[in-house]
């Protein structure tokens, strides 16, 4: 069977030294398939134009294809919105990094917002899923963190690593490499 890896940013994208962007490069070293979409208007973002684009990719994906999805940010909230509208979908595992608080009140991602209310089934739509948080996050207290703790989904918490992204030094990221080839969380 063959496997693909759908690698989905939030605002603004993924630039040239975001994880993100190391992590699609290293994977095709590696010989794996990997589709990191280009959404639409990356800098304003909007909820259904989002979701339509997600679903044409999703569209050219072979449904025997096992798919792991890595979101980051609020793509972790359009990976909840796609899920509440495409349970049937089959997902391998969602590796969801850095989702921002579900009561964020941001102006640029508010068509996002609010989250579907039943999270516990769509966090359990892929297989496996995991939350990776971090305790100093800006768009995501340890507070508000505590929606996704308590969903019973196995989650990572960074200690002071901010919104793991390139300004707080997230480019190169070889323990998401290993979490995506190997399944296996170590710290």
């Amino acid at each position: 069977m063959s496997r693909s890896f759908l690698i989905l940013y939030g605002v603004g994208g993924s630039g040239p030294d975001h994880w993100q962007t190391w992590l699609q490069q290293e994977l095709v070293k590696q010989g794996e398939k990997v589709r990191f979409p280009d959404f639409p208007d990356k800098d304003q973002p909007d909820k259904d134009v989002w979701l339509d684009y997600l679903s044409s990719v999703f569209e050219e994906v072979p449904q025997d294809e096992e798919v792991i999805v890595v979101a980051h940010s609020l793509a972790c909230i359009m990976w909840f919105h796609y899920v509440a509208s495409h349970p049937k979908r089959k997902i391998q595992r969602a590796i969801l990094v850095a989702p921002p608080s579900p009561f964020l009140e941001y102006e640029p991602v508010m068509t996002f917002f609010p989250v579907p209310e039943n999270l516990v089934e769509i966090a359990t739509v892929a297989e496996k899923t995991l939350f990776v948080l971090s305790s100093t996050d800006p768009y995501c207290s340890v507070e508000d963190a505590s929606q996704y703790l308590d969903l019973g989904i196995p989650c990572v918490m960074l200690p002071k690593m901010g919104h793991i992204n390139v300004e707080a030094g997230y480019g190169p990221w070889p323990w998401i490499l290993d979490v995506c080839l190997n399944q296996q969380v170590t710290l």
